[in-house]
């Protein structure tokens, strides 16, 4: 066949279609017309949330232009003519011998009053999230209706342009499609504890305005309402059939175009590929089945013979920080099938597996919280299990062997790639994950199998690459040492002489991070400034609605009573959240940025310096009161934290770096969940390393035992600078440790044996750490270039930016949510909500009885 064909789309299957063609046509027999209703080329929707994280949309395109292949952007089609196969656009014919409808899906609007206000939007395009970025400016509060995939990501963004969110969802748990009961529970948990209020089980009855007439609130079928000032709808998708309804073609039961097997429809011409296809009468809204309709039509259309394999539903995905799974048989509808599950509250990990009725094969699952066994279990849906069940529900599926699959296993199902398929691609010379992509397409699409072409190239013996990134094919430790033993100490220097390109997101960071451990200069200095993290750009950490905390250090949490009236008395002017850390510190919350440096300065003219609470740095050293005050203590506990940590204070890290000092078996400062630890004995102290709280614990392991003050310090000294020179990006200590050949012992040998001869070079390269120590907020208070930095507005250094405001909460001012009325503070602070004004945030109550003073 060939002739004209006319291609209706230019969604991500539209794109995948024309791809697809023309890998078999080559010689182009097929003259292919585009016609794309957007103003721009295909683009990724399955990443389009990366949007919010500051991805330009010139990183999502997937266009790849072909000859012989014309793309008409912004010119719709808005007819179809059967008869004289023709299809119409506002401005033009377009004739063809063979027709692909590619029309897609538009978001469901359930039809409730209100849903055509200002502020209400839907969530499906690059020009839909850039209005609703443009719309969120100023506003406090917005609402999601829909809980499910889409549902989750729109609260995403809406939290990260600093909304306070709900969601509404009308099915019990949140995810009904993807996760069972038990998933969505545990899913919930994560959602709720991110500040993101769930509504389950109730429906949105309307829509309410406020007196602008714009979105104010949401009724909701039990009677309740959620405060809203913008609402995004994510209520589900319906197929784009309409053109395909006027021209006469069948349709499937629940609507889109009706095709068999081989995607074609009634009409011989006309085919029909992704969401707007009926399947044998089904719609799938997936990706994955989605391409594999468009290989199927571009297969037919050069005379070949492929049918419809099927669609997998499985789907991985990171949701407001959580990973969620499901794959297969999700929820155990096979008859007789069993279900094994794995539920650890404590590290908030769900997962289930679903056997056949004599558990020897897997049909599905649900993973929720850690989806690292994911790549494995998906491509081994209908086969035996590559483990026993409880290894492979195991956090970070350590049973999982990817080198146990078959090779008719599915690796890839964006691309129905077999781990057959990856297998000849390494024996054809793949070396690596980007040479993967290339040759056989598997990760170019969710991303979620890469995970698994690493394994499979680890289980054919390939040695894998340790590039920091695209611009540096070395790894950070051989940067590290690159820039130690060469001097360097600028960016742009080592990206010339070592690198390529202009950097990025990783690689910008991490030289910041080198640059800083080698002591090169204050991090706001020059292009260095650049480097930075978004924390380090302003020296303190900015929270969820656009301000900055500001966290002075307290050595081992010691403090006079003048600093802390110091502390109260600028948490009072500059109307300040405070709140005691758990590592024995004053947060101060709620500064804007122009006035980070008159906070520093109140507190650096008292005696107290950066804590370093916004860096990949160490943070605190925490103490109890050791032999001092209590009758347990056997050493002086707080000494030894004070001196540990203006020590080690400022010191940069691939990670951050936390500790504690415990002044007896007791271990009230908690020693053993830090990166190092010390708690005391009656002859000394024992030294711990390697471990961390967060949301994976580990206890550190023992070290060394009943050491000297004077014996102690060189051993942390070269523990924190090995760690500093030889692990990888972001990696904590605990990680580090056990990614190191021979673990503890190994580390034990080189920084207590010298096994390697670095002793006597890290001891120096700690002495230089301390020597040259220096305040960054009292450096940036006395450099005036540096202090132009801290401004809302280049063009209007002195005023503030109005959409951070605050409301009263337990007598303490917390982010508002909504327009807030203001007024002027009395003492020339920060305007605040006086008691009576404005929208209330709802306080948390507990239903306690009221206690009366």
């Amino acid at each position: 066949m060939n002739g004209d064909l006319v291609v209706i789309g230019n969604g991500m299957v539209g794109q995948r279609f024309v791809d697809a063609l023309r890998a078999r046509d080559p010689h182009g027999r097929w003259r292919v017309t585009v016609l794309a209703e957007e103003g721009r080329p295909a683009y990724d929707r399955v990443r389009l949330s990366a949007f919010f994280d500051g991805v330009d949309a010139d990183a999502l395109n997937l266009h790849t232009p072909h000859d012989g292949v014309r793309l008409r952007l912004g010119e719709p089609a808005t007819a179809i003519d059967r008869d004289r196969r023709v299809v119409s656009t506002a401005t033009a014919e377009h004739r063809y011998d063979a027709l692909v409808l590619a029309t897609g899906s538009y978001p469901f609007v359930p039809p409730v009053p209100g849903a055509d206000l200002p502020g209400v939007f839907v969530y499906r395009t690059l020009d839909d999230l850039a209005a609703i970025r443009e719309y969120a400016r100023g506003r406090r509060v917005g609402a999601v209706i829909g809980g499910g995939l889409l549902g989750l990501e729109a609260a995403n963004a809406l939290r990260l342009l600093g909304l306070s969110t709900d969601v509404v969802e009308f099915a019990p748990r949140l995810m009904p499609v993807q996760v069972d009961p038990a998933g969505g529970a545990m899913l919930r948990r994560y959602v709720e504890e991110l500040g993101v209020r769930t509504h389950l089980g109730v429906a949105t009855t309307a829509i309410r305005p406020g007196p602008d007439g714009a979105v104010a609130a949401l009724e909701l079928s039990d009677g309740g309402a959620v405060d809203a000032e913008l609402v995004v709808v994510a209520a589900g998708i319906r197929p784009r059939d309409e053109l395909a309804r006027a021209a006469g073609l069948p349709l499937g039961p629940r609507g889109g175009v009706l095709v068999d097997a081989t995607c074609r429809s009634a009409d011989e011409r006309i085919w029909a590929v992704g969401e707007c296809a009926a399947v044998d009468g089904t719609c799938h809204g997936l990706v994955a089945p989605g391409y594999a309709t468009a290989e199927v039509v571009a297969d037919r259309l050069v005379g070949g013979a492929a049918t419809f394999p099927g669609a997998d539903t499985a789907t991985k995905l990171k949701l407001l920080g959580v990973d969620v799974a499901s794959f297969g048989d999700a929820h155990g509808v096979t008859p007789g099938c069993l279900d094994v599950t794995f539920t650890d509250p404590a590290t908030r990990v769900y997962a289930k597996l679903v056997l056949s009725d004599d558990a020897s094969t897997l049909l599905g699952g649900v993973l929720v919280g850690d989806a690292s066994a994911y790549p494995t279990l998906r491509a081994s849906v209908g086969g035996p299990l590559p483990a026993a069940p409880l290894a492979l529900l195991a956090p970070d599926g350590g049973g999982a062997d990817a080198g146990a699959l078959p090779a008719s296993a599915q690796v890839c199902s964006c691309n129905a790639v077999t781990r057959g398929d990856v297998d000849a691609a390494i024996a054809g010379g793949c070396a690596d994950v980007p040479a993967l992509k290339a040759c056989t397409r598997a990760g170019t699409s969710c991303g979620s199998c890469v995970p698994m072409l690493k394994q499979l190239l680890d289980a054919a013996g390939v040695a894998q690459s340790t590039a920091l990134c695209e611009h540096f094919d070395v790894s950070r430790r051989e940067l590290f040492d690159i820039v130690r033993v060469r001097g360097i100490r600028t960016f742009s220097r080592l990206v010339a002489e070592h690198g390529r390109g202009r950097g990025c997101d990783i690689c910008k960071p991490v030289v910041a991070s080198i640059l800083a451990s080698l002591g090169a200069g204050h991090v706001l200095d020059g292009e260095r400034a650049s480097l930075q993290d978004t924390n380090d750009h302003f020296l303190a950490n900015l929270q969820r609605d656009g301000s900055y905390s500001v966290v002075p250090r307290i050595p081992g949490g010691e403090i006079t009573p003048e600093k802390l009236i110091v502390i109260g008395e600028v948490a009072r002017d500059f109307q300040l959240y405070t709140k005691i850390t758990g590592g024995q510190r004053i947060d101060l919350f709620g500064a804007r940025v122009e006035q980070l440096p008159q906070i520093w300065r109140r507190l650096v003219d008292a005696g107290f310096e950066s804590g370093h609470a916004y860096g990949k740095a160490l943070r605190t050293v925490k103490s109890c009161v050791g032999e001092t005050w209590c009758r347990y203590g056997v050493q002086d506990s707080v000494g030894l934290a004070v001196a540990l940590e203006l020590r080690y204070r400022g010191l940069r890290a691939p990670h951050k770096i936390k500790s504690a000092v415990s002044g007896c078996a007791r271990e009230c400062a908690e020693a053993r969940s830090k990166d190092f630890g010390v708690i005391a004995t009656e002859t000394g102290w024992n030294l711990y390393v390697g471990g961390n709280g967060g949301f994976r614990p580990r206890h550190a392991d023992l070290f060394a035992t009943d050491l000297s003050t004077e014996a102690l310090i060189p051993l942390i000294d070269r523990f924190l600078m090995y760690y500093i020179r030889t692990a990888d990006r972001l990696q904590r200590t605990a990680a580090w440790i056990e990614a190191m050949d021979g673990g503890l012992d190994h580390l034990r040998a080189v920084i207590v044996d010298d096994s390697l001869g670095l002793c006597a070079d890290l001891d120096a390269a700690m002495a230089r750490h301390v020597g040259s120590y220096s305040d960054e907020w009292r450096d940036v208070l006395n450099d005036p270039e540096r202090l132009r930095r801290f401004t809302s507005f280049v063009n209007a250094p002195d005023v503030p930016d109005p959409s951070i405001t605050f409301a009263l909460e337990r007598g303490q001012p917390v982010p508002a949510r909504g327009g807030m009325v203001t007024a002027r503070d009395e003492r020339g602070g920060r305007e605040r909500e006086p008691a009576e004004a404005g929208r209330r945030r709802q306080p948390v109550t507990l239903g306690l009885p009221e206690v009366r003073r």
